[in-house]
């Protein structure tokens, strides 16, 4: 292949790529990603020889996911566009918002790219707090922004997916493409048929999400595809200080309704121990 046509394929000089712990550049880079070679049906005859070998390679991911994170403080995931330039809105409001979650106690994990991600893991970072970046192999590489703290790069999408959930206590949405809806549908469907526990789902840049949300309610909600309750899954607010509120609250409510179930087990057993050592006490002196 041709210098010219290198560049343009994106794996020219200067042009780099991770997958996983391994960094290529230039004509090492491989014109497919993992998730394109394990997705291909049409590499069927691939399964029985390599698709072994990638099942190890995805339990690996996990297993590096879950150790890496597995101490992370109570954390907030962010998503938003990476197309996002430095002076728009969005990015101003991601900032904001990185640095208030700091400031109450959250980690802030995004994609670890450019944009709406580089600005709350911006704004997290200069307020003191953990700033997490979880990568992924794309056919043209983003690359880890400069303000993450801690970065893991994926090749697999499932599997980030998965640690954006299992260590975030909220999401909160900003403006975004198809990898924004998606991760923003996600959570949703997660929440609604409680797969799991309860946890808020927040849209920020309410001039953005209006038609969406307008389609919800009128479309949606209205043909029966969900119920009315469903709508209430979602908070919309332009306000970095009601969303921080908002994810505290949910967070502490969540926490009142465990122990509350604690402490009901916990009296059920007092009670069944009770009743028990009273029915021993009444057959011993029946005895």
């Amino acid at each position: 292949m041709s210098q010219s046509k290198r560049r343009e394929a994106g794996r020219g000089p200067g042009q780099e790529r991770h997958r996983g712990a391994v960094t290529l550049r230039g004509g090492s880079i491989p014109s497919s990603t993992a998730d394109q070679r394990l997705l291909d049906s049409r590499g069927r005859g691939d399964w029985k020889t390599k698709d072994a070998w990638r099942a190890l390679r995805i339990l690996s991911e996990f297993v590096e996911g879950f150790d890496t994170l597995a101490d992370l403080p109570p954390a907030v995931s962010v998503f938003g566009s990476a197309r996002s330039g430095p002076d728009t809105a969005e990015c101003r409001l991601a900032e904001q918002l990185g640095g208030a979650l700091a400031r109450a106690g959250y980690a802030v994990i995004t994609g670890g790219g450019p944009g709406v991600m580089e600005a709350a893991n911006r704004g997290a970072s200069e307020a003191g707090g953990l700033s997490v970046g979880l990568g992924i192999e794309l056919p043209f590489e983003q690359g880890i922004n400069e303000w993450v703290d801690l970065a893991i790069d994926f090749r697999y999408f499932f599997a980030r997916k998965t640690m954006f959930v299992k260590y975030a206590q909220a999401f909160v949405v900003l403006p975004g493409g198809f990898g924004t809806m998606d991760e923003l549908f996600e959570a949703l469907t997660l929440v609604q048929t409680g797969k799991v526990t309860r946890f808020p789902v927040v849209l920020m840049g309410s001039a953005y999400w209006q038609g969406l949300l307008d389609w919800l309610r009128d479309t949606m909600a209205a043909d029966g595809k969900i119920g009315p309750v469903d709508l209430e899954l979602i908070c919309v607010t332009d306000d970095v200080n009601a969303a921080v509120r908002h994810i505290v609250e949910a967070e502490a409510a969540l926490s009142a309704e465990q122990e509350a179930v604690r402490d009901e087990a916990v009296a059920r057993t007092g009670a069944d121990q009770q009743a028990a050592a009273e029915q021993a006490a009444d057959q011993t002196r029946e005895g």
